[in-house]
């Protein structure tokens, strides 16, 4: 009796492959708006700070600190808490749009590649996390602030990798972003569930009316919308903020209303018009749409309403770095984001099929966990909602993420100077192996059509 033949060894998965080329060119276009963004971010949170110690600062805070709105509903906001409230729903929206769009039709639909950076997103979530509440274990009043060191800024890390000039490779920089977007959404789950102190159900219920009306909308009209900018902005619009104003009453932070919404939008075409090979769907073309106004307004205007703080001199700033929500912080982006990344990746490599690609090597893992470990927009964020803007741990939480921020893109810039000249040759290598004439025409056409 003849034995049976051996049986085909499944085939290893490859971590960081540099997947289709039209996912690269969609990420690349989405990378290059970030960084300007970045540079805007980076630039409103100097002149805030300038401004908040210079001799003209109480002007600063009386602005931080205006008042305007409809107080019946709830909505008499100072102008800080509008940028946060309001403008940063708009980035949310887009974090929405872009998580599901690389589930539903990118390369990440594919559990096979989005176990690693899902898993290392949470890795990079859950040691922060926990680094930080290690350090202020002992103070209830400070350990609120668990969820600080959480989120890394897809933005502010991409202005870094343009100043020093990085060519790095697609693969890394898809896997940036997914960590980036991924995080993100754990941190506006956080968010929800944690830092929200009372819930008004009626609201809550209320709100659910116009989301459902907007989602039936944006699913049934979706060619309609995708063709007449105009009608999204006069129909959609108002739903999306009356959504808005809604989950703001009912207590959960109104950014949630912005990842709700990007939800909502269809990703695919319609088979009525050509299904997904004849062009973008709704999500993509909102997110052209609408990135230049996150990246170039919402997000710069909410950083130079948060990151300006009276550090109060150099003694001032020595008891601030010395202030144990600092230090967690500090501590839990520069050493934790790191930690959590690269110990996660690591870890699925030796427990499972999964290996390394060839071009890389783990220090390039590594530059870019560090990198990961800039932690800005959210952070800044989840500081106001933790302690309250304006009070001393939050002043000194603004502080501790200003400084590791700082830090991780120092790092980043040392280890990933070194692996330029490697990134260069990389980067020729997927242009000369780049089969441009079978990209989809998605990526041939403006935006079309949804």
């Amino acid at each position: 009796m003849s034995a049976l033949p051996p049986s085909p060894t499944p085939p290893r998965l490859t971590v960081f492959g540099r997947g289709s080329y039209a996912e690269a060119l969609r990420i690349g276009e989405i990378l290059r708006k970030e960084t300007v963004g970045g540079a805007l971010l980076v630039a409103a949170a100097v002149a805030a700070l300038i401004w908040a110690n210079s001799p003209a600062s109480e002007s600063y805070f009386a602005l931080r600190d205006f008042t305007i709105g409809y107080a019946p509903w709830h909505l008499d906001l100072s102008l800080g808490a509008w940028a946060a409230d309001g403008l940063l729903a708009i980035f949310f929206f887009l974090v929405g749009l872009e998580l599901k769009r690389e589930f539903v039709a990118g390369d990440l639909r594919q559990p096979s590649k989005s176990v690693v950076p899902v898993a290392a997103a949470v890795g990079g979530v859950a040691v922060p996390a926990l680094i930080y509440a290690a350090v202020n274990f002992t103070g209830p009043g400070t350990l609120r602030g668990w969820a600080i060191p959480t989120a890394t800024d897809i933005a502010f890390a991409l202005a870094v990798l343009a100043i020093i000039g990085s060519h790095l490779p697609s693969a890394l920089r898809i896997f940036l972003l997914t960590l980036a977007v991924v995080d993100d959404l754990l941190a506006i789950t956080i968010i929800a569930v944690f830092y929200t102190s009372e819930l008004h159900p009626v609201p809550l219920l209320l709100a659910l009316l116009p989301l459902g009306l907007y989602t039936v909308l944006v699913q049934k009209f979706r060619r309609f919308f995708g063709t007449h900018a105009l009608a999204a902005w006069l129909i959609l619009l108002p739903l999306g903020a009356v959504t808005w104003a809604l989950v703001h009453a009912s207590g959960i932070h109104a950014t949630v209303a912005g990842v709700l919404l990007g939800f909502a939008v269809p990703v695919r075409r319609s088979r009525a018009s050509g299904g997904p090979e004849a062009g973008p769907g709704l999500a993509e073309i909102f997110e052209h749409r609408f990135r230049p106004i996150s990246a170039g307004i919402a997000v710069p205007v909410f950083a130079f309403f948060s990151a300006g703080v009276a550090v109060g001199g150099w003694q001032g700033l020595g008891a601030a770095l010395t202030d144990p929500v600092a230090v967690g912080i500090v501590l839990a982006l520069v050493l934790g984001k790191p930690a959590g990344i690269l110990g996660t990746t690591w870890l699925i490599t030796k427990t499972t099929r999964a290996r390394l690609d060839g071009s890389f090597a783990w220090i390039d893992i590594g530059g870019l966990s560090v990198l990961a470990g800039i932690g800005f927009t959210v952070s800044l964020l989840v500081a106001e909602l933790s302690f309250g803007q304006g009070t001393v741990h939050d002043d000194h939480a603004k502080v501790g993420i200003l400084a590791a921020s700082l830090l991780a893109a120092l790092l980043a810039t040392a280890v990933l100077r070194t692996r330029n000249a490697r990134y260069r040759r990389t980067e020729e290598e997927e242009t000369i192996d780049s089969d441009h004439d079978g990209v989809p025409d998605v990526y041939q056409q403006g935006p079309a059509a949804g």
